[in-house]
């Protein structure tokens, strides 16, 4: 039997930073959304007792450092699953972005091995089998707008926002989120107004969201890549109606209402960098099918 699965990206419109738990994580509360550009995971039965990795992608890992290797890993020893699973991943979303590209492949390979091997499995059973993953898995088994907390699994849906463009443009650096976060000094940053724009996006007031964008790690980021800054200022330039940093990097997105504004911005960002992409906001929770 073979499957195909969408496994969406996600990007943030509010990214706070409480404090470092005991355990060293840091505790978070964020708003996270889907967006129209995806991931396409296949999954393939196998009788043998095996899992296997096939992706074109010289950056996706074949082996259990793949967060999807590590779901089908998962489901295999909690229900004593005893075939293996070909997992084919054919990347769009941008690697170690920001978008959480990752985390939404071992969502999508979540969801999609619930329905292969028949394991009857609700959608929040299998978000908690996701916060065992990885942080943002969680959040990615449901898609939709949610208020993230905790590490980010602890999840809480919320309205969607008003349907607009998301301009992304990812340049060719990498950024490591661990030393994001070390370098975060948290008596010295302004943090976003997280439950302000939860009130927001509830009424649909896209001037207060655009208003209210913010990212506790935005600054760090930039003082280590200052390429992403730059896109930023570019992107705000060429009329983007609001611009943020996803995540702890280096994606930049700037949301627009206009479909002429929306081409002259993604036309402009062309010249600075390899991977632009304008698509839709997302914003509708998965079902399962």
């Amino acid at each position: 039997m073979r499957l195909l699965v969408k496994a969406p990206a996600k990007i943030n419109l509010s990214l706070d930073v409480l404090h470092k738990r005991p355990d060293g994580y840091h505790e978070v509360k964020m708003i996270m959304t889907t967006i129209d550009l995806a991931d396409r995971i296949e999954l393939i039965d196998l009788a043998e007792d095996t899992i296997s990795i096939v992706s074109h992608s010289r950056f996706v890992p074949d082996d259990s450092r793949n967060l999807a290797y590590q779901a089908a890993q998962l489901l295999k020893k909690k229900f004593g699953v005893q075939k293996g699973v070909s997992i084919g991943i054919t990347k769009t979303i941008p690697v170690a972005a920001g978008l959480a590209g990752g985390s939404s492949d071992a969502a999508a390979t979540l969801r999609g091995l619930n329905k292969l091997w028949n394991l009857g499995l609700t959608i929040d059973e299998l978000a908690s089998l996701g916060a065992e993953i990885g942080s943002d898995v969680s959040f990615c088994v449901y898609g939709g707008t949610a208020l993230a907390m905790g590490r980010g699994e602890k999840i809480i849906h919320i309205d969607p926002p008003p349907h607009c463009w998301v301009v992304l443009a990812k340049p060719s650096i990498g950024v490591s989120t661990a030393e994001v976060y070390r370098r975060l000094d948290l008596n010295n940053v302004e943090h976003p107004r997280v439950d302000e724009m939860v009130d927001a996006i509830r009424a649909h007031d896209y001037p207060l969201i655009c208003s209210l964008l913010g990212n506790v790690l935005e600054d760090v980021t930039f003082q280590m890549q200052p390429e992403v800054a730059q896109i930023k200022e570019q992107m705000k330039r060429f009329g983007a109606d609001a611009v943020l940093m996803s995540g702890s990097g280096p994606t930049v997105f700037g949301l627009v209402q206009h479909d002429s504004r929306m081409q002259r911005v993604y036309n402009g960002l062309r010249g600075f960098c390899d991977q632009v992409f304008a698509v839709r906001m997302l914003g509708e929770r998965i079902t399962l099918d």
